[in-house]
């Protein structure tokens, strides 16, 4: 069988080992990028591809008729047709977990970040400040203390779960609010979305990005919140009305908002919330720690592995129309 390999790294050349998935193939193909018009042509008679970004649809599906396997280097699947690939027998697999260690590392980051107003300090010390200059709004608002405060979790997968492990253990309280409906459990108590917004200090998010969650954060929700919340995205950009977010934090009822994610990625040269001072943005990175990488390919390896075999792992649209 044949391999074509569509977008071959993840940050930088080389950053991901595909030697145990060669080896399952008879030929493979690398490309570093592939652009849409270009996904066709290379796939052409491969049984299997393995994309990250490139949308394989219909028309490709199409002109593309020896197509069997897609392995997704991701854990969302919105990049492309799960359903077209589905009718024509196509398996899309993704890589569940394989991040979880790092994001959640990254989203608690953020919170720290914004609780202790850490680039705002760094920023007086650079300038010459100390202690007694500080900026009068600085010395007003030093930071937020978590301990006894209570953390919002909106989704409730493996990355909230680390997520809610770190806030207990700095003795937070817990709310989740997630769409499966299930008894309190593992010391988090499980609410509607309103009582959670109404009653948490600081609220992260780690839903996917769905019709029902496209701007969960928006302004009626946002009027919901705690003056002063603490928000942080690591799950998509889509999740949050940037516009009713700028409003929110010129008026104070955000204090902060750390985001590893954009509506928009990369965000315009001119975006507001680039130059917002209670913003802080990482570049959608929170998933390419060597560690994270190492498990993609192990997964996806494994996915492929099993479908060769007759027993898919990791399957995101069956059953298949056979």
């Amino acid at each position: 069988m044949k391999l074509v390999i569509l977008e071959s790294y993840a940050l930088r050349e080389g950053d991901l080992d595909w030697s145990g998935l060669a080896a399952l193939a008879d030929e493979v193909d690398y490309y570093p990028r592939t652009p849409y018009d270009q996904i066709a042509a290379r796939i052409g008679d491969a049984e299997l591809v393995i994309v990250n970004k490139c949308c394989i649809d219909g028309p490709v599906l199409d002109a593309c008729p020896n197509l069997r396997w897609v392995g997704v280097t991701a854990t969302g699947t919105d990049s492309l047709d799960v359903e077209a690939c589905r009718r024509r027998g196509v398996a899309v697999c993704n890589v569940p977990g394989y991040s979880t260690p790092s994001v959640a590392q990254l989203a608690v980051t953020l919170l720290l970040a914004g609780c202790q107003r850490l680039r705002d300090y760094d920023q007086s010390v650079r300038a010459g400040r100390w202690q007694l200059d500080l900026p009068a709004e600085l010395s007003a608002r030093p930071g937020i203390e978590l301990a006894g405060k209570t953390l919002g979790i909106v989704g409730y997968g493996a990355i909230g779960r680390q997520v809610a492990r770190v806030a207990a253990a700095l003795d937070m309280q817990v709310l989740v609010h997630t769409r499966t409906t299930r008894p309190d459990a593992d010391g988090v108590r499980f609410v509607s979305l309103e009582t959670l917004l109404a009653e948490s200090h600081a609220i992260s998010l780690h839903c996917p990005a769905t019709d029902a969650t496209r701007h969960i954060i928006r302004r009626e929700t946002l009027a919901l919140c705690r003056p002063g919340v603490v928000l942080v995205n690591t799950a998509r950009g889509a999740l949050v009305d940037h516009a009713a977010l700028l409003e929110a934090l010129d008026s104070g009822r955000v204090a902060f908002y750390g985001s590893d994610v954009a509506d928009v990625e990369p965000p315009a040269a001119d975006s507001p919330l680039r130059r917002h001072p209670s913003v802080l943005l990482t570049p959608h990175m929170g998933w390419t720690s060597p560690e994270s990488l190492a498990r993609l390919t192990a997964i996806m390896e494994a996915n492929l592995r099993g479908f060769l075999a007759g027993k898919p792992e990791n399957l995101v649209n069956g059953p298949l129309c056979l």
